[in-house]
C-alpha cells in the first residue's frame, strides 16, 4: 500500500481558528484604516487653510470699541442696556476669528472628528468649514456609516453569543440550586420508586444487533454451524471496512492529490461565516432588565475613569455625557479638553453602542409583542360571540 501523509492537527486546527477570526478582524482593521485615512485628509484640507477677516470681524470690533467707549463710569444706571448690547454682539462672533485651524485640525483632533462622523454622534464642536471639506465629509459619512454598522452587527453577534451563554448558565445554576433546596430525602425516594414502578410495567422491544439480523436469515440458518459463523464473521470484517476504509481513504486522497478542493473548501466556509453576519443577533433572547442593568454599568465604569483626565467633569457630568455619546445624541454641550485620550476608548465606544443597540433591539421585540397581544385581545373583545340555537 502506497503510504499518504496526512497534515498535522495542531496546523488544521490553527487554520480554522484564523479563517473563523478573519471576517470579524477585517471589519475592525478596514473601519481602523478608514479613520486613519480620514484623519490625514482632514487634518490637511482643514488644518492648512487660511483664516481670512472677513466684513463682519472688523464690524464686530468697531462696535465692541464703541459699547467700551460709551460705557460710563456709573456701572448700575446702565448695566443692562449694557447686558444686552453685549448679549446681541457676543452672538455674531464666529469661532473661526478667534482660532488657529492648525490647533484644531491636529492628527488626533482630526482621528476624533472622523471617530464623530461615521458613529453618527456628531458633537459639533469641530466640524468643516472650507467648501471641499464640506463635500469630503459628505463622501466619507456616505461609505462610513454602514461600515460602522456592518462592524456593530458582526460584533452584536459576538456579544449574542456571550450574553446567551452566560444567562443560559445561570439559568442553569439557578434551576440546579433551586432543585437542590426542594428536593428533599422522602420525595426523592418516592419520585425513584413512582419511577421504578412505571419502568416495571412498561415493556421495551430494543433494536435486534447485528448477529441477530444474520441468525435470522433463512439463507444462513440454512448452512451448518461450522461454515455458518465463518460467514457471519466474514460479513461483519466486510461490514466494518465498508463503514471506516472508505471515509478514511477519501479525505486522505482529496487533501494529498487535489489541493484545489480544500482551498474551495476553505474558500467557502469563509463566505459562510460572512453569510452569517447578523444571525446569532436575531437569536438573542434575554431580559431586557439584564440589559439595562449591563448598561448601567459598563457607563458607570467609563464615568469613574474620565474625570481622570478630564478635571472639569464629576461622575454625574461623565456618566450624561458617555450616555449622550453611546446613545449617538451628541448635544455637544459638554466639551472635552483632551479628546486624543478619549480616542483610546474608541473600543469602548464601539462595543458600548453595539450594548445600546442590542437593548433597544430587545426593546423593540417587547413593544411588538405587547401590541400584538393588545390588537388581539381587543379582537377577541369586539368579536360577537357565536348563539346556540336549539333545534
Amino acid at each position: 500500500m502506497a503510504s499518504t501523509s496526512q497534515p498535522p492537527r495542531g496546523k488544521g486546527t490553527c487554520k480554522k481558528i484564523f479563517w473563523a477570526v478573519f471576517p470579524h478582524a477585517c471589519f475592525i482593521l478596514s473601519l481602523v484604516i478608514y479613520a486613519f485615512l480620514g484623519a490625514l485628509m482632514f487634518s490637511h484640507i482643514e488644518g492648512n487653510r487660511k483664516v481670512n477677516l472677513s466684513e463682519e470681524y472688523r464690524k464686530f470690533l468697531q462696535n465692541l470699541w464703541y459699547i467700551s467707549r460709551n460705557l460710563s463710569d456709573n456701572m448700575t444706571e446702565n448695566e443692562e442696556l449694557f447686558k444686552e448690547k453685549i448679549h446681541a454682539l457676543l452672538s455674531t462672533v464666529e469661532r473661526d476669528w478667534f482660532v488657529n485651524p492648525k490647533d484644531i485640525w491636529t492628527f488626533f483632533g482630526s482621528l476624533f472628528f472622523c471617530c464623530t462622523v461615521f458613529t453618527t454622534v456628531g458633537y459639533g464642536n469641530t466640524y468643516p468649514v472650507t467648501r471641499i471639506g464640506k463635500y469630503l465629509c459628505m463622501l466619507y459619512a456616505l461609505f462610513g456609516i454602514p461600515l460602522m454598522f456592518l462592524v456593530l452587527t458582526d460584533m452584536g453577534d459576538i456579544l449574542a453569543t456571550v450574553l446567551s451563554k452566560c444567562y443560559n448558565e445561570f439559568r442553569k445554576l439557578q434551576s440546579k440550586i433551586l432543585a437542590s433546596k426542594f428536593c428533599s430525602g422522602s420525595t426523592c425516594n418516592k419520585g425513584d420508586e413512582l419511577k421504578s414502578r412505571g419502568q416495571s410495567k412498561v415493556v421495551v422491544n430494543e433494536p435486534m444487533t447485528i448477529m441477530e439480523v444474520l441468525k435470522s436469515q433463512a439463507g444462513v440458518k440454512k448452512k451448518p454451524t461450522k461454515y455458518r459463523n465463518v460467514e457471519i464473521f466474514e460479513m461483519l470484517i466486510a461490514r466494518e471496512n465498508e463503514h471506516t476504509k472508505p471515509a478514511r481513504n477519501k479525505s486522505i486522497e482529496r487533501w494529498s492529490s487535489c489541493p484545489e478542493l480544500t482551498r474551495a473548501k476553505t474558500v467557502s466556509r469563509v463566505i459562510e461565516n460572512f453569510d452569517k453576519i447578523g444571525k446569532q443577533l436575531e437569536k438573542l433572547d434575554v431580559p431586557i432588565v439584564l440589559m439595562v442593568l449591563v448598561i448601567f454599568v459598563y457607563i458607570s465604569c467609563a464615568a469613574a475613569i474620565l474625570p481622570n483626565w478630564e478635571t472639569r467633569l464629576d461622575f454625574q457630568e461623565a456618566f450624561y455625557f458617555c450616555f449622550i455619546t453611546l446613545t449617538t445624541i451628541g448635544f455637544g454641550d459638554t466639551q472635552l479638553e483632551h479628546p486624543k485620550f478619549f480616542l483610546f476608548f474608541s473600543l469602548y465606544i464601539i462595543i458600548g453602542m453595539e450594548i445600546v443597540f442590542i437593548a433597544f433591539k430587545l426593546g423593540q421585540d417587547r413593544l411588538i409583542g405587547l401590541y400584538k397581544k393588545v390588537i388581539s385581545f381587543c379582537g377577541e373583545k369586539k368579536m360577537p360571540s357565536k348563539k346556540v340555537y336549539p333545534k
